[in-house]
């Protein structure tokens, strides 16, 4: 017949770490009445609902069922009834439950060690030494200490320490107290406190004159230099340490971790270019080790975040012209061999140019390039610029160029070679001609430049993927004894690659009349801009 046992009300599930707990409410009033509770998951749906283990005849409100649960990241429903004999209520409402998205994170391990004026911290994570976690990665936990003096003025203080830590600046012979909390910020987590600990702090050593004090960093350019003040009159060797920063991050001690910085062991000078310990681009902590005789002292740790405290330089800058364009190549801050400053602070150039001649306005541009051209200057003008580096990702810039001026010639003279043929004459390229194409879409001097060299050893264009020439119409019996040069391809201001392998070339002989012409134009030379222009070397 009909229950007259009432069903449990307000089913909840508490999940510390592995520990699982079901509660609910029973408003009955029966003295013998028992609850049991059921479980069914995604793998048990085709046997149904079965027992859930640790919660079968419970007396109380409340069972331990952290037995029963394996799968931490899978859906699981929960039910409870009411029993008393023979009779047994509706069961209650269903539980939905992911047990890692309602598992809360459990208190960590804390010990306390008290030395020379300081507290020595070490936490353990909250499921140390445990064969099933909830937690998978313990290097993910985030430890948040909180401590105060133990007086009737107490105020809390909050820190984010590593699982090995030490706290300064306490008072001494004073008592404080601490406790802590592993959070996962990824998972918006936070853990719960350890027990309060409570330790009394020491008198602090007299401050050694010998120690290295006000240590401070000066950067540029990923060339970095830790200077440190000395309170002795005597001389003092320094030996300059580094630790990487995620040994911090382990749980386990790093003191014997700390490595020497090359070049600067056993010096009596007060700073040491330690550029040379960057293997990566991860932080890193430094000291000074002080010595003189048997003593020995330590100097407080500085943490290094290279990208973030390094400046930017100035750039380089040069100018140069052809035909009606001022062409201005960028030289990025540390030279252009830097891979650390180009690559990983996503380097821009904002240029400033004007007309030193008048009180023109300053005009202002912005390029990702290394290259830029400012078309169509006047003639007889002095131009002037001036260049910025600047990385948005880092929130950086550096200081301005040097100013750079540049006279353009007066009309109708011819301007100085294009940078492209100047690296060539430059690079011992002999005699060579140009096909100058007129493309409107090219933003780069608006120009191909295809270089034909009447040469018999012609040196390759370094960096502008120069290939041997040889003809397309020639079989090899007829192809011509001399090695010739053509640049295959060049990248425009706007990132776009002109690729010139597909033009055809007609024979000629080293007694060059100097006009070649584009396949294109069946007509031949016929002084249009598809001509070649005259021998300008």
């Amino acid at each position: 017949g009909q229950s007259s046992l009432p069903s449990p009300e307000n089913v909840q599930v508490h999940v510390v770490n592995t520990n699982f707990t079901l509660s609910w409410d029973y408003n009955g009033s029966d003295p013998n009445v028992t609850f049991s509770a059921e479980f069914q998951w995604p793998e048990l749906e085709d046997t149904g609902w079965q027992e859930l283990r640790g919660c079968q005849a419970v007396l109380g409100t409340a069972c331990d069922f952290s037995a029963a649960i394996s799968e931490y990241y899978d859906l699981h429903w929960l039910r409870v009834r009411a029993q008393e004999g023979p009779r047994a209520s509706p069961w209650s409402r269903i539980l939905e439950m992911v047990p890692e998205y309602v598992a809360q994170i459990g208190p960590p391990g804390l010990e306390l060690q008290s030395t020379n004026g300081v507290i020595k911290v070490k936490v353990s994570p909250p499921e140390e030494n445990q064969r099933k976690k909830m937690w998978i990665n313990d290097l993910s936990f985030k430890y948040n200490l909180v401590f105060w003096e133990n007086s009737s003025h107490a105020q809390l203080q909050s820190k984010t320490i590593f699982p090995v830590d030490t706290i300064n600046d306490l008072a001494p012979d004073s008592i404080y107290c601490f406790k802590v909390q592993a959070n996962l910020p990824s998972e918006a987590k936070q853990g719960l406190f350890s027990p309060i600990s409570c330790v009394k702090t020491t008198q602090k050593a007299v401050n050694d004159p010998l120690c290295a004090t006000n240590l401070s960093i000066l950067a540029l350019n990923m060339n970095f230099h830790l200077l440190w003040n000395t309170q002795e009159n005597q001389e003092v060797n320094y030996n300059v340490q580094y630790l990487h920063g995620f040994l911090k991050s382990l749980n386990e001690d790093y003191s014997d971790k700390w490595l020497s910085v090359p070049r600067c062991e056993n010096i009596t000078r007060t700073w040491c270019n330690f550029s040379s310990i960057f293997t990566n681009l991860g932080f890193y902590y430094l000291r000074v080790q002080a010595r003189r005789d048997s003593k020995s002292c330590l100097s407080r740790e500085v943490k290094v975040d290279p990208l973030k405290i390094n400046g930017i330089g100035p750039p380089g800058l040069r100018l140069d012209l052809s035909d009606a364009s001022l062409h201005i190549l960028i030289s990025p801050p540390g030279g252009a061999e830097h891979d650390t400053m180009r690559d990983h602070y996503d380097l821009s150039y904002r240029i400033l140019y004007w007309k030193k001649s008048s009180e023109g306005e300053v005009k202002q541009k912005e390029v990702r390039q290394t290259i830029a051209t400012v078309p169509d200057v006047s003639p007889s003008t002095l131009y002037c610029v001036k260049v910025q580096a600047f990385s948005k990702p880092y929130n950086k810039s550096s200081a301005y160029s040097q100013q750079e001026c540049i006279h353009t010639p007066a009309g109708g003279q011819r301007a100085s070679l294009h940078p492209v043929l100047q690296l060539g004459r430059e690079q011992g390229m002999p005699k060579f001609h140009v096909l100058s194409l007129k493309l409107p879409y090219i933003n780069y001097l608006n120009q191909c430049i295809i270089i034909i060299a009447e040469c018999s050893s012609l040196p390759l264009l370094q960096g502008f993927g120069a290939h041997p020439f040889s003809s397309p119409y020639l079989s090899a019996a007829e192809e011509p004894v001399e090695n010739c040069c053509v640049i295959e391809s060049m990248i425009t201001e706007e990132g776009n690659q002109i690729d010139f392998t597909d033009y055809k070339h007609s024979k000629q002989s080293s007694q060059d009349s100097g006009n070649y012409s584009n396949d294109n134009n069946s007509s031949g030379s016929k002084g249009s801009k598809e001509t070649l222009e005259n021998e300008i070397i």
